[in-house]
């Protein structure tokens, strides 16, 4: 019998809120999951933690990118077997489920997290942190930094375009860069990069290569300093064609290393961090299970006729 977790953002709401998931998952058997409300992101990992430890053989993350991203680490550092990730998206962005082709339909969302396939995907660690879609510093971690929830409150996706034109006058720092042990790159960097997944800004194409499940992290630094410079590098990225700028450098390995001659903010999954002077990359192949639509029409998953649930009362609210 499988046991159902929810671990929620109390204050993201999509559909009918958290009593359309109640009722959603309800009608397919499952009354009363393990259920863990937190009022901040960064409290999720704990919940996960817990719900792991009750048993939960699925976890229903509701939120958005920075949600998510604790949720996914907490699974990441989990023993095996770890239990599948179901996202239903709640947030601004939303880029891993964007990526993954998941719904905010709540109905559907949870026929996928019970009956859908189960993928297994990388992830990435930043300074020892997983992540799903993508880290960075410089200048795109100063733009999420300015992009606070106050400003995405009252702008959505257009506190992001805000925040990008606020940020553009990032300084360079100085930098070495390492691919897989190798010097990758040494000088003035705006903006340092690292995708699992090919979409990662507004559903643009950054990473053309990237796949959630190569074992393989993709990799970009950029040296715009003046507004043109950026103009140029958002207009090749806009038509896919980053590669083709002399102001921005690609490359793919499995671990990466970048040290700066001063300390400088960086992000993962648009979720801030503090200023480092190290930034160590690594991927983690196979290390999360996303529950994703089955091969064909999504529209008509069902259960099989064997397929049990149970649920454990614990619930949390923070």
């Amino acid at each position: 019998m499988a046991v159902i977790a929810v671990v929620a953002h109390a204050r993201k709401s999509v559909g009918g809120g958290l009593p359309e998931l109640r009722q959603a998952l309800a009608r397919h058997g499952c009354t009363d999951p393990i259920w863990h409300e937190v009022r901040k992101s960064r409290k999720a990992g704990r919940r996960v933690e817990s719900a792991i430890a009750d048993g939960a053989d699925v976890i229903f993350a509701w939120g958005g990118d920075g949600m998510v991203q604790h949720c996914v680490d907490a699974i990441a550092r989990s023993p095996e077997p770890r239990p599948a990730l179901a996202i239903i998206p709640a947030g601004t962005a939303n880029l891993l489920a964007s990526n993954l082709g998941l719904t905010s339909d709540i109905d559907l969302a949870v026929r996928i997290g019970l009956y859908g396939q189960r993928l297994p995907l990388d992830t990435g660690s930043a300074n020892g942190e997983h992540f799903a879609v993508m880290a960075g510093a410089g200048f795109d971690a100063e733009m999420i930094e300015r992009a606070d929830r106050t400003m995405k409150a009252r702008t959505g996706r257009f506190a992001y375009l805000f925040a990008g034109a606020a940020s553009l006058a990032t300084r360079p720092v100085e930098a070495v860069i390492k691919v897989d042990g190798e010097r990758f790159y040494r000088g003035p960097v705006t903006c340092v990069l690292a995708g699992n997944v090919s979409k990662i800004f507004g559903g643009v194409t950054v990473f053309p290569a990237a796949e959630p499940n190569d074992g393989i992290l993709d990799f970009g630094i950029v040296t715009a300093e003046k507004p043109a410079q950026w103009a140029s590098v958002f207009g090749r990225i806009a038509v896919g064609k980053a590669s083709g700028s002399k102001f921005v450098q690609f490359a793919r390995g499995t671990k990466f290393k970048a040290t700066f001659e001063r300390p400088i903010r960086y992000q993962l999954d648009g979720g801030s961090r503090k200023a480092v002077t190290k930034l160590r990359l690594k991927v983690h192949p196979a290390s999360v299970t996303v529950c994703v639509p089955s091969t064909g029409s999504a529209q008509v998953l069902e259960p099989a006729e064997d397929d049990q649930l149970s649920a454990t009362t614990n619930q949390t609210t923070e």
